[in-house]
C-alpha cells in the first residue's frame, strides 16, 4: 500500500490526501490537528463474514463452555453441571462454543443425561453446524426416534442401534432446539447485546462487519435505525430463504452495489446458503474420504436445488454467496453458481464462503466464472494440525486455506473470521498474520508453506477485497478523496512488523464515518 503524510476530513468524508503542505489549504480557524506520533493509519478493517446479530446474541445468551474457558471435555461438563446445580428444575441449560477437536470428543446424549435428567440441555458446538442434545431437551423439541432428515439438510446421529445419539446437524436441526433453548429475539434484546458487542469489535480494530446469510427480513428496519449509535458500520446478507421478501430491498441501489437503508450506517448486499456442513464435525462435501474413514460428508441440497436457490437470489436481484468446506461443496456450487448467473453476472461479486478445501482447478474455475473467495485464517490457525493428522492427512491439509493459489491467480480474496464460529476473541490481525505465516498455533508448525500471501496482499484482504466483497468499494476500504473516512490506528506498523508479531500490534484507535469509537 502507499503511505501518505497527511489526510483531511470534514464531516464524514476524506476531502483530501497528501503531504501537510498540500492540504494546509483546506485548514481554518476550526480545524481539529491530529498528530500520530509515529503510530500507523490504515483504511477501517472490514470483516465480511461476521456473524455480529448471532454471536451478540450467543454471548449474551449462552454459557460458555467453549475451549477459551475450558481445555478438556470433562471440564465443559462440570461446567454444565455447576449450572444445573442452580437452575430450577425444568429450566433450560443452553450452552455454546464447545470444540469437539480441541477438548477432544463429542457430547452424547448420555454424556448429556449424566448431568440432568430433569434439565432440558443444549449445546452448540463453537462450528455452528453441530449441536447436541439430553434426552428431555429432545422431548421438548418434539423430535422423536422416527425423525427423517429436515429440508435444508438437518439431521440427527444415531448410534449402533439405530436410536438418536443426541447429536444434531445443519441449520434446520439446530434451530428446532434454538427455538425453545433460549429467549426469543426481540428488538430490546438485539439491541443490548448488538451494542456491547460492537463496543468489542471496534475495540479490535473493525469498523465494518458483514452478517451473512443470519439476518431476516423483519430485522432490517430495527437494525438500520440501532446502526447510527453502534461502534462500527453494518452490512448484511440474507438467506435464500427470504428471496422474495427481500425483494423490495434490491431497489435500493444499483445492481452490482451495496443497497443502504436511509439515513442509516446499514448496507445490505446479496443472499447465502449453506452448501454443506464443518470438516471439523467430518460433515462437508469431500470428492475423497476423509482420512481413516470411507465417507466423503455430503452437500445440504442436491445440484439442482443449488441452482435454483442461485436463480431465487438472481431474480430477487442479488448476487450469491455460498457456504462450502469440502470441495465437492465447491464443484456443486460453482455449477450452480454458472448455471443461474454465467460468468461477469450484472449482480456483483458472487461469492464463495470459506472454500476451505478447494482445489487448484477450482481455484482456476472460480477465475474464469469470476467468483471470488473469502477464507477464514482461524482454521489454520486452530486446526492446521488436526487437519493433516485427524481429518485430511498429507498432502491434501497443505492446501487447506488456499489464499495463495487464489492470489496468484489474480483473483481478489478477503479474510474473515466467521464469529462465533471458533470462539476466538475477535482480532482481523490475527488473520493477517495467520495467511503469512500459516502456522498452526497447536503445535507450531506450518502448513502449505508455499500458500502464503505477504503483508500487502494479506491487508488488502481485510480492506479493499473485503469491501469489494461487499459492493462498498467504492465507499470504504482505501484512504481517498471522497470515500468515507473509516481508520485504524495501531500502534505500530504491521509493513515494518515481524510476521509472528503482528497479531500482538495493539489498536489505538477506530474510526467510523469521521468520529472516533475506540481509543
Amino acid at each position: 500500500m502507499e503511505c501518505a503524510e497527511a489526510l483531511a476530513v470534514r464531516g464524514t468524508k476524506i476531502v483530501g490526501v497528501g503531504s501537510e503542505a498540500e492540504l494546509s489549504r483546506l485548514c481554518g480557524a476550526g480545524t481539529q490537528f491530529v498528530d500520530l506520533q509515529g503510530r500507523t493509519l490504515l483504511p477501517g478493517l472490514i470483516d465480511p463474514h461476521h456473524h455480529y446479530t448471532l454471536a451478540a446474541l450467543l454471548n449474551h445468551l449462552l454459557l460458555n463452555i467453549g475451549h477459551a474457558r475450558f481445555h478438556t471435555k470433562a471440564d465443559a461438563l462440570d461446567a454444565l453441571r455447576s449450572k444445573a446445580a442452580n437452575t430450577p428444575v425444568g429450566g433450560w441449560l443452553a450452552a455454546g462454543f464447545y470444540d469437539n477437536l480441541l477438548q477432544v470428543g463429542d457430547l452424547s446424549m448420555a454424556d448429556l443425561d449424566s448431568i440432568s435428567t430433569s434439565h432440558p440441555i443444549f449445546v452448540m458446538y463453537v462450528n455452528g453446524h453441530v449441536g447436541a442434545g439430553n434426552t428431555l431437551a429432545f422431548e421438548r423439541a418434539g423430535i422423536s426416534e422416527n425423525v427423517d432428515t429436515l429440508p435444508g439438510g438437518g439431521h440427527f446421529g444415531r448410534d449402533s442401534n439405530g436410536r438418536l445419539n443426541g447429536l444434531i446437524y445443519e441449520q434446520s436441526a439446530l434451530l428446532r432446539f434454538a427455538a425453545v433453548a433460549v429467549p426469543p429475539t426481540t428488538p430490546a434484546l438485539i439491541s443490548e447485546a448488538l451494542t456491547t458487542y460492537a463496543k468489542s469489535a471496534a475495540a479490535a480494530g473493525n469498523t465494518t462487519l458483514h452478517e451473512p446469510g443470519t439476518i431476516k427480513t423483519d430485522w432490517v428496519d430495527g437494525l438500520a435505525e440501532l446502526s447510527n449509535s453502534l461502534d462500527v458500520r453494518l452490512s448484511a446478507s440474507f438467506s435464500t430463504d427470504e428471496a422474495s421478501a427481500s425483494s423490495r430491498y434490491a431497489a435500493l441501489g444499483p445492481r452490482s452495489m451495496a443497497k443502504w437503508l436511509p439515513n442509516s450506517r446499514l448496507s445490505l448486499y446479496g443472499m447465502k446458503f449453506w452448501a454443506d456442513g464443518s470438516n471439523q464435525a467430518q460433515m462437508a462435501a469431500q470428492t475423497q474420504p476423509y482420512l481413516n474413514r470411507s465417507d466423503k460428508g455430503s452437500t445440504n441440497y442436491p445440484g439442482s436445488e443449488m441452482a435454483a436457490l442461485c436463480g431465487a437470489a438472481k431474480d430477487a436481484g442479488w448476487s450469491i454467496l455460498i457456504h462450502c468446506q469440502g470441495d465437492a461443496a465447491v464443484d456443486a456450487a460453482l455449477d450452480a453458481i454458472e448455471a443461474a448467473y454465467g460468468t461477469n453476472p450484472a449482480t456483483g461479486v458472487n461469492r464463495l464462503e470459506h472454500a476451505t478445501m478447494a482445489r487448484q482447478d477450482q481455484i482456476e474455475r472460480m477465475k474464469a466464472l469470476q467468483v471470488e473467495p473469502s477464507f477464514i485464517p482461524d482454521f489454520l490457525h486452530l486446526y492446521g494440525a488436526a487437519y493433516r493428522d485427524q481429518i485430511f492427512g498429507s498432502p491434501r491439509s497443505d492446501f487447506m486455506v488456499p489464499s495463495g493459489a487464489a492470489t496468484n491467480a489474480g483473483i481478489p480474496i478477503s479474510l474473515h473470521s466467521d464469529a462465533p464460529a471458533t470462539g476466538l476473541p475477535v482480532n482481523p490481525l490475527r488473520h493477517v498474520q495467520t495467511v503469512i505465516t500459516r502456522r498452526c498455533a497447536t503445535d507450531r508448525t506450518v502448513i502449505g508453506p508455499d500458500l502464503a500471501l505477504d503483508i500487502d496482499e494479506a491487508m488488502r484482504a481485510v480492506t479493499i477485497h473485503a469491501a469489494r466483497h461487499l459492493g462498498l468499494d467504492e465507499t470504504i476500504g482505501t484512504i481517498e478523496q471522497g470515500k468515507e473516512a473509516d481508520f485504524t490506528v495501531l500502534e505500530a506498523d504491521p509493513y515494518q512488523t515481524e510476521p509472528e508479531g503482528i497479531s500482538r500490534i495493539p489498536v489505538s484507535e477506530t474510526w467510523v464515518a469521521g468520529t472516533k469509537k475506540f481509543g
